[in-house]
């Protein structure tokens, strides 16, 4: 017979468990913030990370491990506030933004290819050259601008051909309408 007191009573503090799941989220975060934009493939980084951790947490009290369900759930729970609670402070303050979440990247600018941004991101032209295929484009002089998007995935906005080139001096004066002495 299953010990149901077991099952669904907390077997550790709240406290502690609140503790571990804020510290785990918020190293995490700051970790990954670190290792760069590339590397979380089509997810942000908050994604990926509270999938993980989620999963992780979740796991005791599926698995009938040493931790109840409700351990299980509180440090659910405690990742999920954190994870809304980040989202909310970069929403409310753009200054905390910059530091939480990560902005585009300009990878390419005017055809030309920003080796600090490859450096940083550990991007060889290869793959660069790689991802500018995959939107169809065969050269980086095609490119106008192309960032490296905070979930991972390169945009791209290629040149325009055929476009006659935009006027320089002061636009010409609007047209009176030929109908409305008519009237």
């Amino acid at each position: 017979m299953p010990d149901w007191g077991a099952i669904f009573l907390l077997s550790t503090p709240v406290l502690e468990i609140f503790v571990r799941g804020t510290v785990t989220f918020l190293a995490l975060l700051v970790m990954l913030r670190l290792a760069g934009q590339r590397e979380s493939g089509g997810l942000g980084l908050t994604d990926v990370l509270l999938v993980v951790l989620v999963a992780q947490a979740a796991a005791g009290g599926l698995s009938g491990g040493s931790e109840s369900i409700a351990d299980g759930l509180l440090l659910v729970a405690t990742i999920l506030l954190w994870s809304i609670a980040v989202d909310a402070i970069a929403y409310r303050w753009p200054l905390a933004a910059r530091l939480l979440k990560a902005r585009p990247r300009p990878l390419i600018a005017d055809g030309r290819l920003d080796h600090r941004v490859m450096r940083r991101e550990f991007m060889t032209r290869e793959e660069v050259l790689s991802q500018l295929r995959l939107h169809g484009l065969q050269d980086i002089s095609e490119v106008e601008c192309a960032y490296l998007e905070p979930n991972g995935m390169i945009s791209v906005v290629a040149r325009r051909t055929g476009d006659p080139p935009a006027p320089t001096g002061p636009s010409p004066a609007p047209q009176a309408d030929p109908h409305r002495d008519a009237r």
